[in-house]
């Protein structure tokens, strides 16, 4: 343990703790730009410079590591005149056209220069000599070069958290900046699209594509229906953005919000979670029993899930020799897409031309994915546009919606029901444990060997994490899997997907079926949910998803009735002729540069 003083305070604090963490110990805010839980250190911004009593050179705090001894300085007139300089200087560079900023009001450099009353600029303004440029060409991301301060935040979670590498630092001195392969658009990269730069960008230099007008101009549109659909990490991340707690259960309030913002039909993305269960359930069990009873050699096992928009693009850039092995289905949000325009405008007697279908997602890539062409099965385009969570709370603060007074409401039914499986969809290994859930029981009749259906091996935030259920006294039609042990791995985050992929094709993991979920912590951590976000929030947020299962009356998927009434009016039979041609699809292979 290490003895310094910060600000007069005494405290002791493990070795290597840096002067930022143990300041934030006794309660001292030290201003960051560059830093982020998440992240590694890099000491670009100079922000967070402190004074050590009776030294010459100021120290960045969130890199150096305390020593015995130490008395530092957080708040005198040298160290403030250090860091409103720094903050002068990234402003010189900086397009400060603030209100008509996407993140105004929600800019950590905005509030650092309110905070240190930066006014008249006494340097040069450097902005009308450089050649700025905004990338558009992405449906998910945009990016403006002329509000970046190059603090490389976005770098570092693209390499290090991610493992994906779409954007570097190219150049050095005043012409550096943050850049794709060979300068190409973020559409033309090995990008994802899932938004986890977006999450830790401090300015508006990379945000999410915004759609709020078409969809307002929808909802304002008399010949228009229009249907909107909430995946189960939106319902613990809205409030947030709505001046709520981190992880608090916001359903009934999210409902009534909708509703009172004009959309024709509240319905839940769970409902088609339930449905992609249902699905792939029964076609890893088909997979199986091809490999076993038929010994198909070419059945393309493990199979993997295809619900991560971020991972299934990821895959076809990085590992394409195992797209077979990824699973036919679609994600639920284009499940709901193509059933939207064909199962409930025959039920609902509604011409499909006149149906627009908007998707509330905690995830920048589910706009990336409702662009693919393979997501047209309904002979319309599936899913018309897609909000993040962010964008759903700006549209409940223009209509002036006191959020935390509302009066709690339901989803509509046809696609409004689902089950506490479909809710779980939302956290890292949910779709694994409700999988389980189902896939054992068809295979059993009973229900799957865990207290209260809670499979927690496959639970936590551990990177990769593994599991195995032995299958035993099988019905008949399921003897062939008889004392089988049936083998699960789960990873979040794509540089966790690469190693537990890596381990796939070298042979050191031999599994029968793999969840994979492009951002940190599952959906509840995705790139389009409330900023800022770090471990403790995810934590939040996932406990939040488990309280809300445990609170469902129908905690398998195969037990949701509109599931089941969708089987027997519409789709007949799980992988049926109906369910492939709108419910499933398969991804081709991309170049990786």
């Amino acid at each position: 343990m290490i003895k310094l003083s910060i600000n007069g305070l005494l405290v002791e604090v493990p070795e290597e703790t840096t002067i930022l963490e143990a300041a934030k110990k006794l309660n001292f805010r030290i201003p960051t730009l560059c830093n982020h839980d998440d992240l590694c250190v890099a000491g670009n911004c100079r922000v967070c410079v402190v004074e050590q009593l009776g030294g010459k050179a100021l120290f960045a705090a969130c890199g150096t590591p305390v020593a015995e001894g130490m008395q530092i300085l957080t708040n005198s007139l040298k160290v403030r005149t250090a860091r409103k300089h720094v903050i002068e200087l990234l402003l010189s560079e900086h397009n400060a056209d603030c209100t008509k900023c996407y993140k105004n009001g929600q800019c950590e450099l905005q509030n650092l220069a309110n905070e240190f009353s930066v006014g008249d600029h006494i340097f040069l303004d450097l902005l009308a000599h450089k050649e700025y440029t905004i990338d558009r060409f992405s449906p998910s991301i945009q990016k403006d070069d002329s509000k970046c301060i190059r603090c490389q935040r976005c770098v570092r979670t693209c390499q290090e958290l991610q493992g994906v590498n779409a954007l570097s630092v190219a150049y050095k001195g005043m012409h550096q900046k943050i850049s794709t392969f060979f300068d190409h658009s973020m559409a033309e990269v090995i990008c994802t699209n899932c938004g986890q730069c977006i999450n830790r960008c401090p300015t508006g230099a990379l945000v999410e594509r915004t759609y709020l007008d078409e969809v307002w101009d929808a909802i304002l549109d008399p010949d228009k229906h229009v249907i909107v659909q909430t995946a189960p990490a939106v319902r613990v991340g809205l409030g947030e953005d709505l001046g709520l707690s981190p992880g608090e259960r916001v359903t009934g309030k999210m409902v009534a919000a909708l509703k009172r913002l004009g959309f024709n039909s509240v319905l839940d993305t769970d409902f088609t979670a339930d449905l992609t269960i249902v699905e792939e359930g029964n076609e890893l069990l088909s997979r199986l029993k091809k490999a076993i009873v038929d010994k198909d050699e070419n059945t393309a096992l493990p199979m993997t899930t295809s619900c991560s928009p971020g991972w299934v693009k990821f895959i076809e850039h990085t590992f394409p020799e195992f797209l077979p092995n990824v699973s036919t289905c679609k994600s639920p949000q284009q499940m709901f897409g193509a059933l939207a325009k064909t199962y409930y405008a025959r039920a609902k007697d509604i011409d499909p031309k006149k149906i627009v279908t908007v998707s509330i997602m905690p995830c920048t890539a589910k706009k990336y994915e409702a662009d693919r062409p393979e997501m047209r099965s309904s002979g319309y385009k599936d899913v018309d546009y897609v909000l993040t969570t962010r964008e759903l709370a700006r549209m409940v603060r223009q209509a002036g919606i006191d959020f935390s007074q509302m009066k709690e409401d339901h989803f509509d039914r046809l696609m409004g029901a689902s089950s506490g499986a479909g809710v779980i969809f939302g956290a890292t290994g949910g779709v694994m444990e409700a999988a389980l859930r189902t896939a054992y029981e068809i295979v059993t009749g009973r229900e799957v060997p865990f207290t209260d259906l809670n499979i927690m091996p496959v639970r936590g935030f551990d990177g990769i994490k593994q599991a195995s259920v032995k299958i035993e006294n099988c019905l008949d039609e399921w003897k062939f899997l008889e004392g089988v042990e049936l083998k699960c791995a789960v990873a979040h985050g794509l540089s966790n997907a690469r190693e537990l992929m890596r381990a796939v094709k070298n042979g050191d993991l031999n599994v029968h079926f793999i969840e994979i979920m492009a951002c940190p912590g599952g959906c509840l951590g995705g790139g389009g949910q409330p900023i800022p976000t770090n471990q403790k929030i995810r934590e939040e947020r996932a406990a939040a998803i488990y309280e809300e299962d445990m609170s469902m009356p129908i905690r398998k998927s195969h037990e949701n009735p509109e599931i089941l009434q969708l089987y027997e009016e519409f789709l007949g039979e799980p992988l049926g002729h109906k369910s492939h041609e709108l419910l499933h699809t398969h991804y081709k292979e991309r170049e990786r540069y």
